[in-house]
């Protein structure tokens, strides 16, 4: 008479890791330096390919939380995972590979032509490609943002302060990086300039399909650049949510802040 054997299942393939659709992640981050202290448990997620601003006063952390994200600032307790990885655990050189970054004032080197500013991260480090292709890499980038290939030889002290502008925006994509910061992106531009450099940025951001993190105080950047607006006062988020949301919000801080109103939580310094 046969045995019967029971037929033996096939074992359950491995659960396949979930990637983390949240690029950058602050999980009740604390810094103080000294008595002052800065970042008093701050939370925040920027899903990939969005684009996070952060408004607030001055010296309410918003640099800081920054510096954190790119590990230049350890923080005293808390979390930063980018793309799911601890940040204070990463690998540095393939960790900021990953970045690009638009400085406030631009922030080029006087001595250097505007293609060597645009290509610096290409012709050195993790990144380096041979000189002719970094220049070329440069060019395109100039034009990209509405420069024309005869400033590539330029010095940064010929050009006005929207072309150093757009110079250092160029450069800020030089590497097509996934994650890119603006730090007071318009800073000491007139209005009309101003507003080409927004449009710019979401532009690009958006073809891109890069995650970036923009600090500004200035609310027309706001409302251009943002799909998510988080406010800093004291350490701690007081309010975020869409830019879509925000005027309509009735957090007391975030209104004060938005209207430019002396009267409120926020203390004026008189």
């Amino acid at each position: 008479m046969p045995v019967f054997v029971p037929k033996k299942s096939p074992p359950e393939a491995p659960a396949r890791r979930r990637k983390s659709t949240h690029m950058i992640k602050l999980d009740n981050v604390h810094k103080s330096f000294g008595d002052n202290h800065v970042l008093r448990g701050v939370t925040l997620d920027v899903a990939k390919g969005t684009s996070l601003v952060i408004i607030g006063g001055s010296g309410t952390g918003k640099s800081v939380a920054i510096k954190s994200v790119l590990g230049l600032v350890t923080p005293d307790a808390g979390t930063i995972t980018v793309d799911g990885t601890d940040v204070t655990k990463a690998d540095r050189d393939a960790f900021l590979a990953r970045f690009g970054m638009l400085f406030q004032g631009a922030a080029l080197f006087d001595s250097l032509p505007v293609w060597q500013n645009v290509a610096f991260r290409l012709l050195r480090g993790a990144l380096a490609k041979p000189r002719d292709q970094a220049r070329d890499i440069a060019i395109e980038k100039l034009r990209r943002v509405g420069l024309t290939a005869d400033v590539a030889d330029r010095l940064p002290a010929e050009l006005s302060g929207g072309m150093q502008k757009r110079v250092g925006l160029a450069r800020a994509i030089a590497a097509d990086p996934e994650i890119i910061f603006f730090d007071e992106p318009t800073t000491g531009l007139d209005p009309i300039m101003a507003g080409v450099i927004n449009d710019l940025i979401r532009e690009i951001v958006t073809e891109m399909g890069a995650t970036t993190m923009t600090i500004t105080h200035d609310m027309t950047s706001v409302r251009t650049i943002a799909d998510t607006v988080a406010m800093l006062h004291g350490g701690k988020i007081r309010w975020t949510g869409p830019v879509s949301d925000m005027d309509s919000a009735d957090d007391p801080y975030l209104q004060q802040f938005i209207n430019g109103r002396a009267e409120g939580p926020i203390e004026a310094v008189r």
